[in-house]
């Protein structure tokens, strides 16, 4: 962790900062301040970790104490009986004058801002969103090999649930056995809301379980990911119950030439918007470019989305180690749609697909 955390002190002098504060205040998911984990190892739901450019203190209260001690790496460990923003009024090298403070704005909320600028009055607070993030957007062996593990989770995860889904089944219990299976194999949890879409519902991108029972012939998406410490994967699979129609075959068969042509594209240096272009033309040259609104893919990391976007309004150059999914899907209202999706290491002179799922429509 220290490495990581003079990483950030790097950044700090270049961009003339002198501390920065990252924090999760009673999250009930740690990865909505991922960076607190990033650069302590600490997983907990509640904590701070003030960075300067000489030293390192995390902060959390009684409930964290042993968790905290047996975590955090790298940074000076304070139990303190206030909330962790309030306690850098006890800290010294917080309160000089002056001092030019960044700190995440898209993770506090205003009320919580404001109790910042009370506890450091002398401060001069700046935003910053994104700074630890764009720290940790190659990943290195440890984050590599974690993704890996809850990538090995999902794939293991769907072929067991092919045995389990049939008509009659609600989406819920499909979503309920997909998760249940996910933590049996060694998943923390999982990455996010499992999407079960069946039918018409399909045609929903984030089309989260519901009530609604599977029934034959109906398209069945599968969005999913596990979380193996802290690091998360997303797989997208969609399947039949029964017999495939022949449009069913063709719009499939359409997304499948257009996530191998995105997949086909990455590699270091290459650009984000032309990863999801090589996508996107071929869904539009077939004439259903208006059914494909959202992008090609993004980072996965210790967030489910983290950058880069592989969009058409972002352009940006892919690097060795970045980690991003591939996710094309076409969305028929009324009929139902189809998404395939794989998480994609970005190497030298091409990428490995982590994915050993089966990509072959599967009727059920």
């Amino acid at each position: 962790m220290k490495a990581r955390i003079d990483k950030l002190r790097k950044v700090l002098v270049a961009e003339n900062i002198d501390a920065a504060l990252l924090a999760i205040l009673d999250a009930n998911d740690t990865a909505t301040a991922p960076s607190v984990r990033y650069l302590t190892g600490y997983s907990g739901s509640t904590g701070a970790v003030f960075v300067t450019r000489k030293t390192s203190t995390f902060f959390s209260d009684f409930r964290y104490t042993d968790q905290a001690k047996k975590e955090v790496k790298g940074s000076k460990v304070i139990i303190s009986k206030k909330p962790p923003i309030e306690s850098l009024a006890d800290l010294k090298e917080a309160q000089v004058k002056n001092l030019r403070v960044a700190f995440e704005a898209n993770r506090l909320t205003v009320e919580q801002r404001n109790n910042l600028q009370k506890t450091l009055p002398n401060a001069i607070l700046i935003e910053k969103n994104g700074m630890v993030e764009e720290l940790g957007i190659c990943k290195d062996k440890f984050e590599l090999e974690s993704i890996k593990g809850a990538v090995a989770i999902s794939d293991e995860a769907f072929e067991r649930i092919l045995g389990y889904m049939r008509p009659g089944l609600t989406e819920k219990e499909v979503a309920a056995e997909l998760e249940y299976q996910m933590k049996m194999l060694g998943a923390e949890k999982q990455a996010f809301d499992s999407i079960v879409a069946s039918g018409y519902r399909s045609a929903m991108p984030h089309g989260v379980a519901s009530i609604k029972k599977l029934k034959k012939g109906d398209l069945v998406t599968l969005d999913f990911g596990a979380v193996v410490n802290g690091y998360c994967s997303d797989i997208t699979r969609t399947v039949v119950l029964g017999k495939a129609t022949a449009q069913q075959k063709k719009i499939y068969n359409l997304v499948a030439r257009a996530q191998m042509a995105a997949i086909r594209k990455i590699k270091n240096g290459a650009d984000s918007k032309a990863v999801d272009g090589a996508a996107r033309k071929i869904i539009e040259k077939a004439g259903y470019g208006k059914n494909f609104g959202h992008g090609t893919g993004h980072g996965i990391s210790l967030e489910v989305h983290a950058q880069p976007r592989l969009s058409p309004k972002e352009s940006k150059p892919l690097k060795s180690n970045m980690v991003v999914t591939v996710e094309p899907g076409i969305y028929i209202t009324g009929w139902g749609g189809v998404r395939i999706e794989d998480d994609v290491v970005v190497r030298p002179a091409g990428c490995t697909v982590l994915n050993k799922a089966p990509k072959n429509l599967l009727e059920l």
